[in-house]
């Protein structure tokens, strides 16, 4: 047997921390492996910790051994991703041919089984819904997804958010989403995003790229990256600005991404910075009826966002020995967000009818939720009077809420890694660690005002103290500290050349302390614990076909932000009055996963890889936002039991001369597994007091059961491409159907269209279409109270309108071409 000599970037393709896939990769050059026949490597799961994915290359995968011309070139066993577990690979080619600025949306068309909602209508700040958990910008919103940048989590301190605006898409390289994995730490429990981004290594040369068209939309990007002897750099800088197709939503973003590299003698270390600034107008939902008169229309403004971001991490690459390799990461980031959010109030005019002190009809009062008033205070103390809400209208009151946070995280992680033969069987074993610290300041405050005919807030300069009876309003300001620790061990064995065991697990430590800095209730201290195991098993059946399945446990700890509201006896006006700290249990999710995978060379018949597999996720004490009907805008979080999410997910990928064709199909039906109550303001709950009775087997919101993708791309010439894609998502429950009683969301389907013109070796002009049979559809439901405002409707159902059709079109100029190093050509999934 010849010997192998491996580096970093083979060693993390063993541990599947990257992924193979159908596209070209970029391996670090200097780096060959030879063995005895061209097979698939052997990947364990991998074993980063929760910040562990530090290192950016892509996957060294063995190429078939060069031939010297015989009259008939042997056929090539096809080289098959060994991971027990799906990993879904994108690439920058893959990226570029999406042709949008948002991650989000690159995900939608090259991912199966994922699809985008909205509960805000911004195209920015999508929710990224994969096998039925969401990674979401949308504060409040019970996160399941794990997201990495160049191997720092980015899911936000405070809530565990991610905001999809900040991470600059010209800069980066490839992206693998991973199904359950513990490797990855908290929040995986659906699955991780691991974004690894260019360097001056692997991307040599520049690109110009300027576009616009639709609703004002405009987006140029800028990026370059050099080798100096043994160092490198990148750099990237974008632009995006969209005036939006629905009022009052305009947004802007700006990002920047450098990287300076330096290698020497199979070691390798960057330092890389990152900063970005948004300005987002977020205006959620509208009732039905206002869209059914005017597509545009919102309700109830402002709502906007503001995020600035700035992080530094460093992270390195070093080959102890021909079989030993360390990696690791340490970071600094410094996340600053404001919101300002315009509603409907429950303070009105005194009724006068209680008979108590503060009961005068010339003073403001708060409706509390069992039907009793209790004084509206000042910011002093006092009870406001009527008259300091100017009105001459008499129009509706309403309330600007406004909340910001500003968090500063840093951590570190280390991974050794070792591949080579235990007690004769060939072996990739892993050991990590991780330690992450974060510390959040949230504030919150809300400003009286009315309400005009056109649905926008105008506030009054008169702020709310302490009210309500339990008190639920009034300025918040609470100090929080994450610290997360994680250690975890995996190994890969290859029993024999066909079958390969995958087993380890991952210890995760939480605690979170939250200090109310007003003298209230939000105080509190809490810890989680969990130990989760990874076990799994990869089989070749014959060339080119692989049986796989795994088991894998992963977990989340309530974030800060649910803590300081979890107290039913104390709803929460969500995100901006945080009132007290009830203990909550933590999420596990528990995944089975199994299927078929393969590749086939058909000749002069093309070339096809695909899969079929069968999923299965059980989350225990999952946590849910409860609406509190009572008392307009507020809420809590709670642990409702289990839910299962159960599935099937097929794909398949052809080629054959100068047509690519690509498919996938997932049926996914989401179900609540325990028996629990929530409010709503859907019709069918109105005799029960708004109560709904959720029971074992009823469908869970916003998770459709089918989705079908269809692409093809047509080389016409070697200079242009045209290409379309298809989507349809099935209908889905509206959030505030729990029990399953009313009708559904109705499901959508949307057409593509893009191409694409090389007038010149380095000038390219591209155009794309969305939605080009200008389909009528929503992203997200919900209900609302119509009693509220102006009583102009009567239907409760409040939904996010997609984009209209759409074009847009602009021009690709590139500096010095790019080149990266050779790459090979393996099998997706």
């Amino acid at each position: 047997m010849k010997r192998a000599t491996l580096s970093v970037a083979s060693v993390l393709v063993a541990l599947g921390v990257t992924g193979v896939h159908s596209e070209t990769v970029t391996p670090l050059p200097d780096i060959n492996v030879t063995t005895d026949t061209p097979a698939a490597p052997r990947r364990a799961a991998p074993a980063a910790p929760e910040r562990a994915p530090v290192v950016r290359a892509a996957p060294v995968v063995q190429a078939a051994p060069v031939v010297e011309a015989p009259p008939a070139a042997p056929r090539v066993e096809p080289v098959i991703d060994s991971r027990p577990y799906t990993n879904t690979h994108v690439d920058a080619a893959q990226i570029q041919r999406a042709g949008s600025d948002m991650v989000g949306d690159v995900l939608e068309r090259t991912v199966p089984g994922v699809t985008l909602q909205s509960t805000t209508g911004n195209p920015l700040a999508p929710d990224v819904e994969y096998r039925g958990f969401v990674a979401s910008p949308t504060t409040g919103t019970p996160q399941g997804l794990a997201v990495y940048q160049n191997g720092v989590r980015i899911n936000e301190a405070f809530g565990d958010e991610v905001n999809w605006d900040l991470i600059p898409t010209l800069a980066i390289a490839s992206m693998d989403l991973v199904s359950n994995n513990p490797a990855y730490g908290l929040n995986a429990l659906g699955g991780a995003l691991n974004i690894r981004m260019k360097n001056g290594f692997t991307y040599q040369g520049g690109k110009f790229d300027i576009s616009g068209g639709s609703y004002g939309r405009l987006q140029a990007g800028f990026d370059y990256g050099r080798q100096f002897g043994q160092f490198a750099l990148y750099g990237a800088l974008e632009y995006f600005r969209d005036d939006s197709y629905r009022y009052h939503n305009a947004s802007s973003t700006r990002r920047f991404y450098g990287d300076l590299g330096y290698r020497n003698d199979g070691n390798e270390i960057h330092l890389n910075v990152g900063l970005a600034g948004s300005n987002l107008g977020s205006v959620a939902t509208s009732p039905i009826q206002m869209l059914e008169q005017n597509w545009a229309q919102t309700y109830t403004t402002p709502q906007t966002t503001t995020n600035q971001m700035g992080m530094v991490n460093l992270n390195g690459q070093f080959t102890l020995t021909p079989e030993w390799t360390l990696t690791g990461n340490a970071y600094v980031r410094r996340f600053i967000q404001s919101h300002v959010d315009g509603n409907p109030t429950d303070v009105e005019a005194c009724p006068g009818t209680s008979g108590a002190a503060f009961d005068n009809p010339a003073n403001l009062c708060f409706e509390n939720g069992d039907g009793s008033v209790s004084p509206a205070n000042g910011a002093k103390g006092a009870q406001l009077p009527t008259s300091s809400v100017p009105n001459p209208n008499d129009l509706p009151l309403g309330q600007i809420d406004r909340s910001g946070v500003i968090t500063t995280s840093l951590g570190s992680a280390f991974q050794l890694s070792n591949s080579g033969v235990l007690f004769g069987f060939k072996n990739n074993f892993s050991f990590g660690a991780s330690f992450d610290y974060g510390m959040s300041n949230f504030a919150g405050s809300s400003e009286l005002g009315v309400v005009n005919p056109d649905y926008v807030v105008s506030g009054s300069g008169v702020y709310l103290g302490a009210s309500g009876s339990p008190t639920v309003v009034g300025p918040t300001s609470v100090h929080t500290i994450n610290r997360y620790l994680g250690v975890n061990a995996l190994d890969a064995v290859d029993v024999n050349d066909r079958l390969t065991i995958t087993g380890g697990a991952r210890f995760n430590l939480a605690s979170i302390s939250l200090y109310d800095q007003l003298g209230g209730d939000a105080n509190g201290q809490n810890q989680y614990v969990h130990v989760n195991p990874l076990v799994g098993f990869t089989y070749k059946l014959m060339p080119g076909l692989q049986l796989y399945g795994s088991y894998a446990m992963s977990n989340r700890a309530p974030t800060p932000l649910e803590l300081a509201c979890a107290d039913p006896n104390h709803p929460c006006l969500l995100a901006s009055s945080l009132i007290s700290d009830p203990p909550l249990q933590q999420v596990v999710a528990q995944t089975f996963e199994a299927g078929l995978r393969g590749q086939n060379d058909f000749g002069a018949y093309g070339a096809m890889s695909w899969k079929l597999g069968a999923f299965q996720t059980r989350s225990n004490n999952d946590i849910y936002n409860i609406v509190d009907t009572a008392v307009t805008g507020y809420g809590y979080f709670a642990n409702v039991g289990a839910t299962l999410r159960r599935g099937v997910e097929t794909v398949v990928n052809y080629r054959i001369q100068d047509v690519t064709l690509r498919a996938s199909y997932t049926y996914l039906y989401a179900t609540f597994q325990s028996a629990f109550q929530l409010n709503s303001f859907a019709p069918s709950y109105a005799a029960n007091d708004g109560v709904e009775n959720v029971m074992p087997g009823n469908q869970m919101p916003m998770i459709p059961s089918n989705r079908v993708k269809l692409g093809a791309d047509w080389d016409v010439t070697p200079r242009a491409r045209i290409g379309t894609d298809l989507l349809f998502v099935g209908s889905q429950r509206y959030v505030g159907d729990e029990a399953n009683q009313n009708p559904r969301l109705p499901g959508y389907f949307t057409v593509g269209l893009h191409g694409s013109w090389k007038v010149l070796d380095n000038v390219e002009f591209y155009a794309r279409g969305e939605n080009i049979l200008d389909r009528r559809y929503y992203l997200y439901g919900t209900y609302f109270d119509t009693q509220q405002l102006f009583q102009a409707f009567t239907n409760p159902q409040s939904v996010t309108p997609a984009q209209p059709l759409s074009i847009y079109g602009g021009i690709r100029v590139t500096l010095d071409a790019p080149t990266l190093a050779p790459a090979v050509v393996v099998a997706k999934y």
